[in-house]
Protein backbone atom coordinates (compact mmCIF):
# COMPACT_ATOMS: atom_id res chain seq x y z
CA UNK A 1 0.00 0.00 0.00
CA UNK A 2 2.90 2.42 1.04
CA UNK A 3 4.16 1.62 -2.72
CA UNK A 4 1.02 3.37 -4.16
CA UNK A 5 -0.12 6.14 -1.68
CA UNK A 6 1.92 8.43 -0.36
CA UNK A 7 1.60 8.73 3.72
CA UNK A 8 -0.48 11.65 4.09
CA UNK A 9 -3.22 9.59 1.14
CA UNK A 10 -2.80 6.24 3.53
CA UNK A 11 -3.55 8.33 6.51
CA UNK A 12 -6.43 10.22 4.30
CA UNK A 13 -7.74 6.26 3.83
CA UNK A 14 -7.44 4.92 6.61
CA UNK A 15 -9.56 7.62 8.72
CA UNK A 16 -12.41 7.59 5.74
CA UNK A 17 -12.53 3.70 6.46
CA UNK A 18 -13.10 4.18 10.34
CA UNK A 19 -15.35 6.91 9.29
CA UNK A 20 -17.63 4.47 7.07
CA UNK A 21 -17.48 1.64 9.70
CA UNK A 22 -18.77 4.07 12.02
CA UNK A 23 -21.85 5.24 10.10
CA UNK A 24 -22.34 1.15 8.80
CA UNK A 25 -22.61 0.85 12.48
CA UNK A 26 -19.68 -1.36 12.85
CA UNK A 27 -18.03 -0.48 16.19
CA UNK A 28 -16.01 -3.06 16.79
CA UNK A 29 -15.02 -3.24 13.40
CA UNK A 30 -13.55 0.53 13.34
CA UNK A 31 -12.35 0.11 16.73
CA UNK A 32 -10.14 -2.43 15.78
CA UNK A 33 -8.87 -0.71 12.94
CA UNK A 34 -8.12 2.03 15.03
CA UNK A 35 -6.42 0.03 17.93
CA UNK A 36 -3.68 -1.63 14.78
CA UNK A 37 -3.21 1.70 13.52
CA UNK A 38 -3.04 3.87 16.84
CA UNK A 39 -5.29 6.42 16.80
CA UNK A 40 -6.98 7.44 19.86
CA UNK A 41 -9.54 9.39 20.35
CA UNK A 42 -6.84 12.15 21.13
CA UNK A 43 -6.11 12.08 17.28
CA UNK A 44 -9.68 10.60 15.41
CA UNK A 45 -11.77 12.66 17.81
CA UNK A 46 -15.95 12.24 16.42
CA UNK A 47 -15.58 15.76 14.94
CA UNK A 48 -12.64 14.23 12.77
CA UNK A 49 -14.63 11.17 11.88
CA UNK A 50 -17.83 14.01 10.82
CA UNK A 51 -15.17 15.37 8.50
CA UNK A 52 -14.24 12.17 6.84
CA UNK A 53 -17.80 10.18 6.72
CA UNK A 54 -18.88 9.73 3.59
CA UNK A 55 -15.66 10.76 2.23
CA UNK A 56 -15.19 7.04 1.02
CA UNK A 57 -18.80 6.50 -1.12
CA UNK A 58 -17.40 9.95 -2.73
CA UNK A 59 -14.43 8.78 -3.84
CA UNK A 60 -15.78 5.59 -5.04
CA UNK A 61 -18.86 7.34 -7.19
CA UNK A 62 -16.37 9.15 -8.49
CA UNK A 63 -14.32 6.63 -9.73
CA UNK A 64 -17.40 4.53 -11.24
CA UNK A 65 -17.95 8.09 -13.35
CA UNK A 66 -14.64 8.44 -14.51
CA UNK A 67 -14.70 5.12 -16.11
CA UNK A 68 -18.00 5.67 -17.89
CA UNK A 69 -16.44 8.90 -19.32
CA UNK A 70 -13.26 7.45 -20.22
CA UNK A 71 -14.86 4.35 -22.26
CA UNK A 72 -16.94 7.18 -23.58
CA UNK A 73 -14.00 9.19 -24.74
CA UNK A 74 -12.16 5.99 -25.69
CA UNK A 75 -15.53 4.74 -27.93
CA UNK A 76 -15.44 8.69 -29.62
CA UNK A 77 -11.52 8.46 -30.58
CA UNK A 78 -12.10 4.68 -32.06
CA UNK A 79 -14.64 6.22 -34.89
CA UNK A 80 -12.60 9.47 -35.54
CA UNK A 81 -10.00 7.11 -36.00
CA UNK A 82 -11.43 4.69 -38.16
CA UNK A 83 -12.86 8.03 -40.23
CA UNK A 84 -9.32 8.90 -40.73
CA UNK A 85 -8.14 5.45 -41.58
CA UNK A 86 -10.73 5.20 -44.54
CA UNK A 87 -10.03 8.76 -45.84
CA UNK A 88 -8.13 9.18 -48.64
CA UNK A 89 -4.91 11.58 -48.20
CA UNK A 90 -6.75 14.22 -50.90
CA UNK A 91 -9.63 13.90 -49.08
CA UNK A 92 -7.67 15.32 -45.77
CA UNK A 93 -7.11 18.14 -47.19
CA UNK A 94 -9.91 20.30 -47.71
CA UNK A 95 -8.28 23.34 -48.14
CA UNK A 96 -8.34 22.03 -51.97
CA UNK A 97 -12.00 22.72 -53.37
CA UNK A 98 -10.66 20.13 -55.95
CA UNK A 99 -10.68 17.55 -53.42
CA UNK A 100 -12.58 19.00 -50.90
CA UNK A 101 -15.24 16.29 -49.70
CA UNK A 102 -18.39 16.90 -47.01
CA UNK A 103 -17.62 15.40 -43.76
CA UNK A 104 -20.18 15.26 -40.59
CA UNK A 105 -21.44 17.21 -38.81
CA UNK A 106 -23.18 19.24 -41.50
CA UNK A 107 -22.64 22.99 -40.68
CA UNK A 108 -26.48 23.76 -40.36
CA UNK A 109 -29.63 21.46 -39.60
CA UNK A 110 -32.39 23.75 -41.13
CA UNK A 111 -35.95 23.07 -39.38
CA UNK A 112 -39.33 24.68 -40.13
CA UNK A 113 -40.70 22.44 -42.83
CA UNK A 114 -43.99 20.31 -41.72
CA UNK A 115 -43.52 16.96 -43.92
CA UNK A 116 -40.77 15.16 -45.82
CA UNK A 117 -37.99 17.25 -47.85
CA UNK A 118 -38.77 16.87 -51.57
CA UNK A 119 -35.74 19.12 -52.99
CA UNK A 120 -33.70 21.33 -52.70
CA UNK A 121 -31.54 24.49 -54.70
CA UNK A 122 -29.09 27.28 -54.50
CA UNK A 123 -29.19 30.60 -55.72
CA UNK A 124 -26.41 30.84 -58.49
CA UNK A 125 -24.86 33.89 -56.79
CA UNK A 126 -26.57 34.52 -53.10
CA UNK A 127 -26.20 32.49 -50.21
CA UNK A 128 -29.99 31.60 -50.32
CA UNK A 129 -30.91 28.38 -50.45
CA UNK A 130 -35.19 27.18 -51.63
CA UNK A 131 -36.05 23.56 -50.33
CA UNK A 132 -39.82 22.00 -51.13
CA UNK A 133 -41.75 19.78 -49.15
CA UNK A 134 -44.77 17.59 -49.60
CA UNK A 135 -46.32 20.51 -47.06
CA UNK A 136 -46.92 22.44 -50.35
CA UNK A 137 -44.49 25.14 -49.19
CA UNK A 138 -41.09 26.33 -50.62
CA UNK A 139 -39.10 27.80 -47.79
CA UNK A 140 -35.69 30.45 -48.46
CA UNK A 141 -33.42 30.06 -46.21
CA UNK A 142 -29.78 31.98 -45.94
CA UNK A 143 -27.24 28.69 -46.18
CA UNK A 144 -24.58 30.54 -44.71
CA UNK A 145 -26.17 31.75 -41.40
CA UNK A 146 -28.44 29.13 -41.44
CA UNK A 147 -31.89 31.10 -40.96
CA UNK A 148 -35.08 31.06 -42.69
CA UNK A 149 -35.70 33.85 -44.65
CA UNK A 150 -39.55 33.23 -45.92
CA UNK A 151 -41.81 30.81 -46.56
CA UNK A 152 -43.62 30.63 -50.25
CA UNK A 153 -47.47 29.26 -50.39
CA UNK A 154 -49.36 29.38 -53.68
CA UNK A 155 -49.33 25.45 -54.69
CA UNK A 156 -51.69 22.97 -53.47
CA UNK A 157 -50.24 19.89 -53.47
CA UNK A 158 -46.56 18.39 -52.34
CA UNK A 159 -43.61 20.88 -54.06
CA UNK A 160 -41.55 17.92 -55.80
CA UNK A 161 -38.99 20.30 -57.10
CA UNK A 162 -37.44 23.81 -57.33
CA UNK A 163 -34.63 25.25 -59.82
CA UNK A 164 -32.82 28.70 -60.24
CA UNK A 165 -32.23 30.44 -63.40
CA UNK A 166 -33.27 32.50 -66.29
CA UNK A 167 -32.65 35.11 -68.10
CA UNK A 168 -29.67 37.19 -67.79
CA UNK A 169 -29.05 39.41 -64.92
CA UNK A 170 -33.07 38.10 -63.54
CA UNK A 171 -32.91 35.10 -61.92
CA UNK A 172 -36.03 33.30 -61.21
CA UNK A 173 -36.92 30.61 -59.09
CA UNK A 174 -38.96 27.60 -61.02
CA UNK A 175 -41.55 25.00 -58.92
CA UNK A 176 -43.68 22.05 -59.78
CA UNK A 177 -45.90 20.36 -57.85
CA UNK A 178 -48.17 17.23 -57.97
CA UNK A 179 -51.12 19.88 -58.73
CA UNK A 180 -50.24 19.56 -62.22
CA UNK A 181 -48.57 23.22 -62.79
CA UNK A 182 -45.05 24.75 -62.68
CA UNK A 183 -44.75 28.49 -61.12
CA UNK A 184 -41.92 31.35 -61.40
CA UNK A 185 -41.39 33.02 -58.88
CA UNK A 186 -39.63 36.67 -58.48
CA UNK A 187 -36.77 36.74 -55.87
CA UNK A 188 -36.29 40.27 -56.59
CA UNK A 189 -39.57 41.26 -55.71
CA UNK A 190 -40.13 39.12 -52.61
CA UNK A 191 -40.19 36.18 -54.53
CA UNK A 192 -43.81 37.27 -56.37
CA UNK A 193 -45.42 34.57 -58.04
CA UNK A 194 -44.69 36.25 -61.24
CA UNK A 195 -46.67 33.30 -63.86
CA UNK A 196 -47.93 29.87 -63.57
CA UNK A 197 -46.88 27.40 -66.35
CA UNK A 198 -50.11 24.76 -66.94
CA UNK A 199 -50.05 21.75 -69.63
CA UNK A 200 -49.36 18.70 -67.85
CA UNK A 201 -51.67 15.89 -67.57
CA UNK A 202 -50.07 14.48 -64.01
CA UNK A 203 -47.50 15.67 -61.11
CA UNK A 204 -44.54 17.30 -62.69
CA UNK A 205 -41.90 15.71 -60.77
CA UNK A 206 -38.96 17.95 -61.68
CA UNK A 207 -37.66 21.26 -62.90
CA UNK A 208 -34.77 22.45 -64.82
CA UNK A 209 -33.38 26.24 -66.04
CA UNK A 210 -31.48 25.21 -69.52
CA UNK A 211 -28.07 26.86 -69.47
CA UNK A 212 -27.32 29.13 -72.35
CA UNK A 213 -30.82 29.48 -73.20
CA UNK A 214 -31.76 32.43 -71.00
CA UNK A 215 -35.62 31.91 -71.61
CA UNK A 216 -35.89 27.94 -71.62
CA UNK A 217 -37.21 25.53 -68.77
CA UNK A 218 -37.35 21.98 -69.15
CA UNK A 219 -40.00 19.86 -67.24
CA UNK A 220 -40.90 16.11 -66.47
CA UNK A 221 -44.15 14.42 -65.31
CA UNK A 222 -46.10 11.32 -64.48
CA UNK A 223 -47.89 12.45 -68.15
CA UNK A 224 -45.20 10.40 -69.04
CA UNK A 225 -43.58 13.30 -70.92
CA UNK A 226 -41.25 16.12 -70.91
CA UNK A 227 -41.76 19.47 -71.50
CA UNK A 228 -39.65 22.67 -73.10
CA UNK A 229 -40.84 26.23 -71.79
CA UNK A 230 -40.35 29.81 -72.83
CA UNK A 231 -40.49 31.39 -69.14
CA UNK A 232 -40.92 34.81 -70.91
CA UNK A 233 -44.06 34.21 -72.71
CA UNK A 234 -45.52 31.07 -70.90
CA UNK A 235 -45.67 28.93 -73.48
CA UNK A 236 -44.75 24.98 -73.96
CA UNK A 237 -42.22 25.16 -76.94
CA UNK A 238 -41.79 21.78 -77.41
CA UNK A 239 -43.45 18.01 -76.16
CA UNK A 240 -41.07 15.39 -75.54
CA UNK A 241 -42.38 11.95 -75.62
CA UNK A 242 -40.80 8.31 -75.61
CA UNK A 243 -41.02 7.46 -72.04
CA UNK A 244 -43.11 4.39 -71.47
CA UNK A 245 -44.14 5.73 -67.92
CA UNK A 246 -43.52 8.44 -65.30
CA UNK A 247 -40.71 10.72 -65.84
CA UNK A 248 -38.91 11.19 -62.84
CA UNK A 249 -35.62 13.08 -63.16
CA UNK A 250 -34.55 15.30 -66.03
CA UNK A 251 -30.91 17.18 -66.43
CA UNK A 252 -29.49 19.31 -68.92
CA UNK A 253 -26.09 19.61 -70.51
CA UNK A 254 -23.58 22.64 -69.56
CA UNK A 255 -24.22 24.32 -73.28
CA UNK A 256 -28.02 23.63 -73.22
CA UNK A 257 -28.21 21.11 -76.01
CA UNK A 258 -28.56 17.89 -74.44
CA UNK A 259 -31.28 16.86 -71.35
CA UNK A 260 -30.51 13.97 -69.89
CA UNK A 261 -34.19 12.24 -68.68
CA UNK A 262 -35.12 9.42 -65.80
CA UNK A 263 -38.21 6.83 -65.87
CA UNK A 264 -40.22 4.63 -64.49
CA UNK A 265 -39.86 2.16 -67.44
CA UNK A 266 -36.49 1.61 -65.95
CA UNK A 267 -34.65 3.24 -68.50
CA UNK A 268 -32.90 6.86 -69.55
CA UNK A 269 -33.12 8.86 -72.31
CA UNK A 270 -30.75 11.51 -73.79
CA UNK A 271 -32.53 14.38 -75.95
CA UNK A 272 -30.88 16.19 -78.50
CA UNK A 273 -33.08 19.76 -78.14
CA UNK A 274 -31.56 21.32 -80.93
CA UNK A 275 -33.54 19.56 -83.82
CA UNK A 276 -37.18 20.93 -84.31
CA UNK A 277 -38.85 17.43 -82.83
CA UNK A 278 -36.42 16.16 -80.47
CA UNK A 279 -35.87 12.57 -80.59
CA UNK A 280 -33.68 10.16 -78.30
CA UNK A 281 -30.44 10.25 -79.47
CA UNK A 282 -29.54 7.10 -77.05
CA UNK A 283 -31.98 5.13 -74.66
CA UNK A 284 -29.68 3.88 -71.81
CA UNK A 285 -30.70 0.61 -70.77
CA UNK A 286 -29.54 -1.89 -67.85
CA UNK A 287 -31.14 -1.41 -64.62
CA UNK A 288 -33.56 -3.38 -62.95
CA UNK A 289 -35.75 -0.86 -61.35
CA UNK A 290 -37.30 2.62 -61.83
CA UNK A 291 -34.64 5.06 -62.18
CA UNK A 292 -34.85 8.33 -59.66
CA UNK A 293 -32.06 9.98 -60.97
CA UNK A 294 -29.82 11.35 -63.42
CA UNK A 295 -26.59 13.86 -63.41
CA UNK A 296 -24.32 14.63 -66.79
CA UNK A 297 -20.38 14.78 -66.17
CA UNK A 298 -18.74 18.06 -66.46
CA UNK A 299 -15.92 18.19 -68.46
CA UNK A 300 -13.68 18.08 -65.60
CA UNK A 301 -14.59 14.57 -65.21
CA UNK A 302 -13.86 13.31 -69.09
CA UNK A 303 -9.94 12.18 -68.18
CA UNK A 304 -11.30 10.01 -65.48
CA UNK A 305 -14.66 8.74 -67.12
CA UNK A 306 -12.42 8.14 -70.54
CA UNK A 307 -10.09 6.09 -68.33
CA UNK A 308 -12.50 4.08 -66.51
CA UNK A 309 -14.09 3.29 -70.43
CA UNK A 310 -10.98 2.45 -71.54
CA UNK A 311 -10.82 5.13 -74.16
CA UNK A 312 -7.29 6.70 -74.46
CA UNK A 313 -8.06 10.11 -75.33
CA UNK A 314 -10.85 11.96 -73.27
CA UNK A 315 -13.68 13.58 -75.81
CA UNK A 316 -14.19 16.82 -76.26
CA UNK A 317 -16.38 16.60 -79.18
CA UNK A 318 -19.92 17.29 -76.72
CA UNK A 319 -20.87 18.27 -73.42
CA UNK A 320 -22.90 15.16 -73.02
CA UNK A 321 -20.21 12.63 -73.08
CA UNK A 322 -20.89 10.80 -70.15
CA UNK A 323 -23.43 10.57 -67.52
CA UNK A 324 -24.41 9.00 -63.91
CA UNK A 325 -27.91 7.30 -63.42
CA UNK A 326 -29.55 5.98 -59.98
CA UNK A 327 -32.08 3.85 -59.62
CA UNK A 328 -34.55 2.06 -57.01
CA UNK A 329 -32.21 -1.35 -57.95
CA UNK A 330 -29.65 0.36 -55.49
CA UNK A 331 -27.35 1.03 -57.76
CA UNK A 332 -25.42 3.81 -59.97
CA UNK A 333 -24.71 3.21 -63.36
CA UNK A 334 -21.65 5.49 -65.67
CA UNK A 335 -22.89 5.53 -68.98
CA UNK A 336 -20.99 7.21 -71.98
CA UNK A 337 -22.57 8.71 -74.81
CA UNK A 338 -23.02 5.92 -76.99
CA UNK A 339 -25.59 4.25 -74.18
CA UNK A 340 -22.84 2.10 -73.25
CA UNK A 341 -23.00 1.09 -69.07
CA UNK A 342 -18.82 1.39 -68.59
CA UNK A 343 -19.33 0.96 -64.77
CA UNK A 344 -22.17 0.09 -62.04
CA UNK A 345 -21.27 1.44 -58.90
CA UNK A 346 -22.96 -0.65 -56.08
CA UNK A 347 -22.48 -0.17 -52.26
CA UNK A 348 -26.08 1.70 -51.10
CA UNK A 349 -28.41 -0.26 -49.16
CA UNK A 350 -31.56 1.22 -50.58
CA UNK A 351 -33.18 3.41 -52.85
CA UNK A 352 -30.67 5.88 -54.81
CA UNK A 353 -32.13 9.38 -55.07
CA UNK A 354 -30.19 12.21 -55.81
CA UNK A 355 -26.58 12.31 -57.80
CA UNK A 356 -24.21 15.04 -57.81
CA UNK A 357 -20.49 15.42 -59.94
CA UNK A 358 -17.93 17.12 -57.95
CA UNK A 359 -17.39 20.23 -59.86
CA UNK A 360 -13.65 19.10 -59.73
CA UNK A 361 -14.26 15.97 -61.54
CA UNK A 362 -12.66 13.75 -59.59
CA UNK A 363 -16.02 12.64 -57.51
CA UNK A 364 -19.36 11.69 -58.07
CA UNK A 365 -21.63 11.67 -54.76
CA UNK A 366 -25.01 9.91 -54.07
CA UNK A 367 -27.48 10.00 -51.40
CA UNK A 368 -30.05 7.26 -51.29
CA UNK A 369 -32.94 5.97 -48.70
CA UNK A 370 -30.36 3.44 -46.58
CA UNK A 371 -29.89 7.30 -44.92
CA UNK A 372 -26.23 8.14 -46.46
CA UNK A 373 -24.56 10.23 -48.01
CA UNK A 374 -22.01 8.58 -50.31
CA UNK A 375 -18.43 10.13 -52.12
CA UNK A 376 -17.37 7.73 -54.92
CA UNK A 377 -13.63 8.50 -56.69
CA UNK A 378 -13.88 8.48 -60.20
CA UNK A 379 -9.87 8.05 -60.31
CA UNK A 380 -10.19 4.86 -58.54
CA UNK A 381 -12.43 2.67 -60.88
CA UNK A 382 -15.64 4.64 -59.18
CA UNK A 383 -14.26 3.08 -55.85
CA UNK A 384 -16.76 4.80 -52.50
CA UNK A 385 -13.79 6.25 -50.32
CA UNK A 386 -16.51 8.13 -47.83
CA UNK A 387 -19.52 7.48 -46.57
CA UNK A 388 -21.50 9.85 -44.12
CA UNK A 389 -23.77 7.03 -42.31
CA UNK A 390 -26.68 8.44 -40.70
CA UNK A 391 -26.78 11.75 -42.76
CA UNK A 392 -29.93 12.14 -42.02
CA UNK A 393 -31.97 10.45 -39.36
CA UNK A 394 -34.85 8.86 -42.75
CA UNK A 395 -34.70 8.80 -46.21
CA UNK A 396 -32.34 11.43 -48.07
CA UNK A 397 -34.08 12.71 -50.66
CA UNK A 398 -32.14 15.03 -52.79
CA UNK A 399 -28.70 16.84 -53.20
CA UNK A 400 -27.38 19.54 -55.08
CA UNK A 401 -23.66 21.16 -55.02
CA UNK A 402 -23.51 25.48 -54.54
CA UNK A 403 -22.92 26.38 -58.52
CA UNK A 404 -19.49 27.59 -58.63
CA UNK A 405 -18.44 31.12 -58.59
CA UNK A 406 -17.71 32.94 -62.08
CA UNK A 407 -15.64 35.80 -60.91
CA UNK A 408 -16.62 39.29 -62.03
CA UNK A 409 -19.68 37.43 -63.35
CA UNK A 410 -23.29 39.60 -63.13
CA UNK A 411 -26.06 38.25 -61.18
CA UNK A 412 -27.54 35.81 -63.59
CA UNK A 413 -29.04 32.43 -63.50
CA UNK A 414 -27.07 30.77 -66.24
CA UNK A 415 -23.16 30.90 -64.65
CA UNK A 416 -23.90 27.54 -63.57
CA UNK A 417 -26.00 24.32 -64.51
CA UNK A 418 -28.23 22.22 -62.27
CA UNK A 419 -25.47 20.06 -60.44
CA UNK A 420 -23.27 23.00 -59.24
CA UNK A 421 -20.74 22.59 -62.05
CA UNK A 422 -19.48 25.81 -64.21
CA UNK A 423 -20.52 26.27 -67.66
CA UNK A 424 -18.56 24.50 -70.39
CA UNK A 425 -15.14 26.24 -70.94
CA UNK A 426 -15.24 27.43 -67.38
CA UNK A 427 -15.10 24.17 -65.69
CA UNK A 428 -11.94 24.41 -63.43
CA UNK A 429 -9.71 27.62 -64.48
CA UNK A 430 -8.45 30.28 -62.72
CA UNK A 431 -11.71 32.31 -62.99
CA UNK A 432 -13.73 29.47 -61.04
CA UNK A 433 -14.15 29.52 -57.71
CA UNK A 434 -15.34 26.29 -56.85
CA UNK A 435 -18.01 26.45 -53.66
CA UNK A 436 -17.09 23.45 -51.26
CA UNK A 437 -20.74 23.37 -49.98
CA UNK A 438 -23.82 20.90 -50.21
CA UNK A 439 -27.48 20.81 -49.31
CA UNK A 440 -29.54 17.66 -48.50
CA UNK A 441 -33.09 17.04 -48.21
CA UNK A 442 -34.78 14.29 -46.25
CA UNK A 443 -37.97 12.60 -44.72
CA UNK A 444 -36.90 13.52 -41.40
CA UNK A 445 -37.96 17.20 -42.55
CA UNK A 446 -34.18 18.44 -42.09
CA UNK A 447 -32.15 20.36 -44.97
CA UNK A 448 -28.67 19.61 -44.10
CA UNK A 449 -25.78 21.92 -45.13
CA UNK A 450 -22.36 20.78 -45.24
CA UNK A 451 -19.78 23.17 -46.43
CA UNK A 452 -15.85 23.61 -45.72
Amino acid sequence: MSQILTSRQADELHRALIAYLTAANLPNTAAALRQELNLGEDVFDPATAKKYEGLLEKKWTSVVRLQKKIMDLESRNHILQSELDNATPTARQNKDPVAWLPRAPPRHTLQSHRDPITCVAFHPVFSSLASGSEDQTIKIWDWELGELERTIKGHTKAVLDVDYGGPRGNTLLASCSSDLTIKLWDPLDSYKNIRTLPGHDHSVSAVRFIPGSGNLLVSASRDKTLRIWDVSTGYCVKTLRGHAEWVRDVCPSLDGKYILSTSDDYTSRLWDVTVTNPEPRVTLIGHEHVVLCCAIAPPAAYQNLAAMAGIKKPPATSSAEFMATGSRDKSIRLWDARGTCIKTLAGHDNWVRGLVFHPGGKYLLSVSDDKTLRCWDLTQEGKCVKTIGDAHGHFVQCIRWAPSVIKDASVNGDNGEPNGTPKKGAAVTPDTQIRCVIATGSVDLNVRIFAN
